[in-house]
């Protein structure tokens, strides 16, 4: 008999439904994405995914081996587990499923002939047994955070061996889920297997009683940037007359933080006052950089263009750069998957959702350009990575925007500094590869001990 916690918390979402389709038709708006096959949100299927289906019987070739990665950063690490699955399994068909538009766009790029692509049902018990019912899967891979009450109990009771994989938790999640541990500790104590990222991360899923069975790095260091993008962020970058500062990731509040201080410093950086001001005139003057902002998330490019340009600055978009970039005194990149552009280009970075007490982005992918990281006092959210970073001399930790600015152009300006620290972060992305090949052994060994299900 499910416990008086799961019966509540499965009666809040069945409630809550009204809210969840009124929240994705206002999100619609904005990204187009989250208008599509809004049906499956809620596990109901429209052909031609019908015919499809019951194909995936309970093991051998043709069964689905279903992957959940809710956003864009889940769904990169998955395609660089799922590049290893297929390896040992060639004839496995991929079921993949998302919360986010950015990660349904992104997992598109994931699919082969056969594989199907599918919103996460929400977590209400109908919803569930829906998408099990409808898609039978092997067995699923939770990426990173994903641990859904209703979901995990119905896979647990129907047999299906779920995982969770790259798996990380903050301590403010920790404390989060303490505070329902009536629900939270079964959901996780239902798990097959949680293979996390860091030793911090493995003691803090104990404590919500996880079975982690191994600490096997970040999938997300095994990525490689992307050859060309880099060289012609890099080809740019020799061609500027001055350093190129990036804002990379930036979230809300962020960008107006950075146009505080960039105002602030610009005016006495002009009459030559503060030699050490961060400013990005044109004007050859002692310390000046060119900055480079590019958000998180897409639907706020245009909002932050607009708070660029109202304080009177010059922007020149990505989308609309020549060769190479326009003169401006702020780049802003607009466009999706080209971040080993940005990287090559900057030489320094500042980390975004750093600054604002959003727990930081993952700073993995700038070490792997070679660009060093300036970070704020929150990244709550990739703790372990940052500080290991930190160690390395791959990044730095500052106390706030107005600090990583000063401290971003003064590792910039620093030749000899400079070179070391892309050298550090080159070889500690290096150092820190091999979990996509570790995780994917692990998976195999636990399925290989499970006798085959009824389907």
């Amino acid at each position: 008999m499910a416990s008086a916690a799961l019966w509540l918390y499965s009666l809040l979402v069945w409630l809550a439904q009204p809210l969840v389709r009124r929240k994705l038709r206002r999100r619609a708006r904005a990204e187009k994405g989250y208008g599509t096959a809004v049906g499956e949100r809620f596990g109901y299927y429209a052909p031609p995914l019908d015919s499809l289906m019951m194909h995936s019987s309970t093991s051998g070739q043709g069964s689905f081996l279903w992957i959940h990665a809710v956003s864009l950063g889940e769904t990169r690490a998955a395609g660089i587990l799922l590049a290893e699955l297929r390896a040992q399994w060639p004839d496995m068909r991929l079921l993949l499923t998302h919360g986010t538009a950015t990660g349904r766009a992104e997992g598109e790029k994931l699919l082969l002939p056969g594989d199907v692509q599918v919103w996460q049902p929400w977590d209400t018990r109908g919803a569930v047994e829906r998408f099990l019912r409808q898609f039978h899967p092997a067995a699923g891979i939770l990426m990173e955070t994903e641990v859904w009450p209703n979901l995990v109990a119905a896979c647990q009771a129907r047999g299906v061996p779920l995982v969770l994989a790259n798996a990380r938790l903050s301590e403010k999640s920790l404390a989060a889920a303490l505070r329902i541990a009536s629900l939270s500790r079964p959901a996780y104590g239902r798990l097959n297997a949680v293979w996390a990222q860091t030793d911090a991360d493995a003691e803090r899923l104990r404590q919500l009683g996880a079975p982690v069975q191994g600490v096997l790095g970040n999938l997300k260091f095994d990525a490689e940037p992307d050859a060309a993008q880099l060289a012609q962020g890099r080809e740019w970058r020799a061609a500027s007359a001055r350093p190129v500062l990036l804002l990379a990731s930036s979230r809300e509040g962020e960008e107006a933080m950075w146009l505080q201080n960039f105002i602030k410093n610009r005016a006495p950086a002009q009459s030559g006052k503060a030699l050490t001001a961060i400013n990005t005139e044109a004007v050859a003057a002692p310390g000046s950089v060119q900055w480079l902002i590019v958000p998180r998330h897409p639907q706020r490019f245009d909002e932050v263009f607009a708070l660029l340009s109202s304080a009177g600055l010059r922007v020149a978009r990505r989308s609309q750069w020549g060769q190479p970039p326009q003169d401006a005194d702020v780049w802003l990149g607009d466009t999706l998957g080209e971040m080993a552009l940005y990287y090559g280009l900057a030489d320094v970075a500042l980390l975004g959702g750093s600054f604002a007490p959003l727990g930081g982005q993952n700073l993995i992918e700038a070490a792997a350009c070679g660009c060093p990281v300036v970070m704020g006092p929150h990244t709550f959210n990739f703790a372990g990575v940052a500080e290991q970073a930190c160690a390395a001399g791959a990044a730095q930790r500052v106390a706030g925007m107005a600090e990583g600015m000063l401290a971003a152009g003064q590792w910039a300006s620093d030749r000899a500094r400079l070179a070391l620290g892309r050298t550090q972060a080159q070889a500690f992305s290096t150092a820190h590869r091999g979990a996509a090949a570790r995780t994917a052994a692990a998976l195999k060994a636990l399925l290989a001990t499970r006798p085959s299900r009824a389907g």
